[in-house]
């Protein structure tokens, strides 16, 4: 049976994104090593590096991200990003989208052991939650899937002149590039790659920004987000 990797100590970067919430962040941290790779979550590879690879460089999003939003983080999977945002910004609603319950329950216990009233977990995938998950601001995505069938789950999400926020690597580029009539047909309007975390993390974070106009999804999906405010009427009434 191979050794479990041990987590290092917080770097001091940690502590000036994280501020407050420091020892929750430890915490945090603690849970993926521990339950995280227990339940299949993380890979025990991942351990050593949990907090430049993974905590630090997902916070760092919160430079992108605007004040008060609502947001939906597509496949968040063991939190990432949506646990680290949560953690630096409370001044955001934070939905954790996730299909699988073994993900659900640990993002629960994550959310009820930190406190983060500000965050919900929801089970589903992204193309399920349409008319039940309200539109919202943002939506953020790291490591799901490629950018143009990233698109295709996240840019329905969002409300009118909303923005998907995608953590992505070295394709970042190459993706945006072979995505460009998706992203059209979806509705968006304007696309740029961000670079974020100075003086936190190296290699700075790279962020894919695909802004929206005022049909989110383009034609297919409004009829469907009509269809599901429609159906979101009648149960209401009832």
């Amino acid at each position: 049976m191979t050794e479990a990797a041990e987590l290092p100590p917080a770097p001091e970067q940690a502590r000036e994104v994280f501020g407050d919430r420091f020892e929750d962040a430890v915490r945090y941290a603690e849970l993926l090593a521990e339950a995280g790779v227990q339940r299949g979550l993380i890979g025990p590879r991942e351990v050593p590096r949990l907090w430049e690879r993974h905590l630090l460089n997902c916070a760092v999003l919160s430079e992108v991200v605007p004040e008060g939003v609502t947001v939906c983080d597509v496949g968040s999977g063991a939190g990432l990003p949506g646990i680290p945002l949560a953690l630096v910004r409370d001044d955001i609603k934070i939905t954790l989208l996730e299909p699988l319950l073994r993900r659900t329950n640990f993002l629960t216990e994550v959310v009820e052991l930190l406190g983060l009233d500000h965050v919900t977990v929801m089970r589903g995938r992204a193309e399920e939650v349409m008319g039940t998950l309200p539109a919202v601001h943002v939506v953020t995505a790291r490591a799901v899937a490629p950018l143009d069938r990233l698109a295709a789950w996240g840019i329905p999400l969002l409300r009118p002149y909303g923005e998907m926020l995608a953590l992505k690597g070295d394709t970042a580029e190459e993706e945006l590039k072979s995505a460009a009539t998706a992203l059209s047909k979806l509705g968006a309007v304007e696309t740029s790659i961000l670079h974020v975390g100075e003086g936190i993390v190296d290699p700075l974070s790279t962020v894919v920004r695909v802004e929206v106009g005022e049909s989110p999804g383009g034609v297919r999906f409004a009829a469907k987000r009509a269809k599901a405010a429609r159906t979101g009427r009648t149960r209401r009434r009832r």
